[in-house]
């Protein structure tokens, strides 16, 4: 079954059962160890916009 085919099932769904099916998906992602490609403990640098006088 296609994402395009479950969609309107999934539109007629109360709010609760939208919210169920939410965690539901997310905690699959979450439990899949292909999904992230971060290393655990390792430091990833984010660059942000303070001290970036450039950037704007």
């Amino acid at each position: 079954m296609t994402l395009t085919e479950l969609l309107p099932a999934i539109r007629q769904l109360c709010a609760r059962d939208k919210l169920k099916l939410i965690r539901i998906l997310a905690e699959e992602l979450d439990s899949d160890e292909d999904i992230s490609p971060l290393e655990p403990f390792k430091t990833y640098d984010l660059p942000t916009p303070y001290n970036s006088f450039g950037a704007g």
